[in-house]
């Protein structure tokens, strides 16, 4: 029997014990940057886009940017170094390692990759932003956690983010 992806009322308990303190706002489902982008206003901080991407050689990728970010998959192979040209993962593989469907996946995913497949990275500059905004691995909720909290709930799912440099 496989395990269960952890649940949005997991994750929080998960984060309190580690005393991180967050704030969540539910919403209507959000799949894209765009549908995000008509609660601004109500939700201070930087706002996530997050890629699922895989390189030829079967290595996984979580990427997490500004929302504005642009990110070129032609190139972005050459600055994470070591992986070859990146494509988007399949979704039987996002379910499968970060326990999240299409349109959640989130900075919050590693928690659900206990064997360590996906290798997190990070923009630098959303690194710039005191306050992070990402779903609780639910599309109908957005929730608000300091960076460096964040970057505390990464090592301690034994993820720690690779800071990618801004290009």
């Amino acid at each position: 029997m496989t395990n269960l992806p952890t649940t949005s009322g997991q994750l929080f308990e998960f984060l309190k014990n580690l005393n991180i303190t967050t704030s969540t706002v539910e919403h209507p489902p959000l799949f894209t940057v765009e549908d995000s982008q008509k609660l601004r206003g109500q939700i201070k901080g930087a706002h996530t886009k997050n890629l699922f991407l895989k390189d030829k050689k079967s290595n996984f990728f979580l990427v997490t940017a500004g929302e504005d970010a642009k990110v070129d998959l032609k190139t972005l192979h050459k600055i994470i170094g070591g992986s070859s040209r990146l494509s988007f993962g399949k979704p039987e593989k996002l379910m499968e390692y970060l326990g999240v469907l299409p349109g959640s996946v989130t900075a919050f995913s590693p928690i659900n990759d206990t064997n360590n497949v996906v290798k997190m990275i990070i923009d630098e500059k959303l690194m710039e932003n005191d306050v992070l905004n990402c779903h609780p691995l639910i599309n109908t909720a957005t929730t608000t956690i300091a960076r460096d909290d964040l970057i505390k709930f990464l090592n301690a799912v034994n993820h720690p983010p690779h800071i990618l440099p801004t290009y």
